[in-house]
């Protein structure tokens, strides 16, 4: 398929193609980029098993989908640099950031973008541009005003409604304040290096800054965090991992407010709805409550983070962490 050993087949605007591409990056691994577009489309059902992106083929044809299945795939095929920390304990804690990343902060991306008019308008003409580069002005405006139709209605697969706004709105808020607060002091969420919680969060942030809301309260207010987005474009090995006695002060609030407080209780709910066959469910979040249809994926993530945990031999230290944050109950292994 390419002189490289791996294709990754994506867009600037998918949260988990440059997710993606930023770790093949920070690995060296040899690759090329190549934008989805109406061109390459048969190139790209040839491989894909899902409509879904980002796609990686590699030797042999060989096609990878989901961006964690694929960053885990390479990262047993490419060990340096290391991905996480030497810590188990930390180790999980950047995976558990990761699969909040992946399934709740999705949600605000998603959301700003396809909300109001001007980002539902500014972010259509940015994935036609991008499908169809070599269209014309107005080929662009028709093609836009179909993605559009169809992308808005989709804000209730990430429960974006007028009942879950404020919730929504309001995790960004703490998020970014959160990161800022957290970058004072390092180039990485876990020290002078990237973990996989950076990859993720990466991802969705990242998408953040192609829709003109939350790109205006980024560039406005988020400095620190802007330049981590700069840096994880092509992220560099600069130093060690930091210890959790000098991540807790800032890391240990993020997982409280937003993964203790917010993701786990979601997914929980959740899973609930999934095993009693319902299509929607609620959950109380901040005081409220938040209405959506089911997510059957998110169910099995969680079970993956209990296994993880399940798998440490010694969790003291980390179930200590995950209980002064209100996240070890969800995470213990259902039988």
């Amino acid at each position: 398929m390419s002189e490289n050993a791996y294709v990754i087949i994506g867009s600037e605007y998918s949260p988990f193609s440059v997710k993606v591409r930023s770790y093949f990056r920070y690995k060296n691994i040899p690759h090329e980029w190549r934008q989805r577009t109406l061109a390459n489309m048969a190139e790209f059902q040839k491989y894909a098993k899902l409509p879904l992106i980002p796609l990686v083929v590699g030797p042999g044809e060989e096609a990878l989908q989901d961006s964690t299945p694929i960053i885990e795939k390479m990262e047993r095929r490419f060990a340096d640099p290391a991905l996480q920390p030497p810590s188990e304990t930390l180790a999980f804690l950047s995976a558990l950031i990761e699969d909040y990343a992946d399934e709740w902060v999705n949600k605000p991306m998603f959301h700003y973008r396809w909300w109001a008019d001007e980002d539902q308008i500014a972010v259509a003409k940015g994935l036609a541009r991008g499908m169809n580069p070599a269209a014309d002005a107005a080929k662009i405006d028709e093609m836009a005003v179909s993605i559009r139709a169809r992308m808005v209605p989709r804000l209730r697969f990430v429960g974006s409604s007028e009942q879950t706004k404020p919730v929504i709105e309001a995790s960004l808020d703490n998020l970014l304040a959160l990161l800022e607060a957290h970058l004072a002091n390092r180039a990485y969420l876990f020290g002078a290096r990237p973990a996989l919680a950076d990859f993720g969060l990466f991802g969705q942030v990242n998408g953040c800054l192609q829709q003109p809301t939350t790109e205006r309260m980024i560039r406005g207010h988020y400095p620190r965090t802007l330049d981590w987005l700069e840096r994880m474009q092509d992220p560099k090995a600069d130093g060690a991992f930091e210890e959790w006695e000098t991540l807790a002060a800032t890391l240990g609030p993020l997982l409280k407010s937003e993964i203790g407080n917010l993701y786990l209780p979601w997914s929980l709910a959740n899973e609930k709805a999934v095993a009693d066959g319902e299509e929607t469910f609620t959950a109380h979040l901040s005081g409220q409550d938040f209405t959506q249809q089911i997510s059957k994926y998110a169910t099995k993530s969680i079970q993956v983070l209990r296994n993880k945990r399940a798998a440490i031999t010694d969790r003291r230290d980390l179930d200590a962490i995950l209980a002064e944050n209100d996240c070890l109950q969800p995470l213990v292994l259902v039988d």
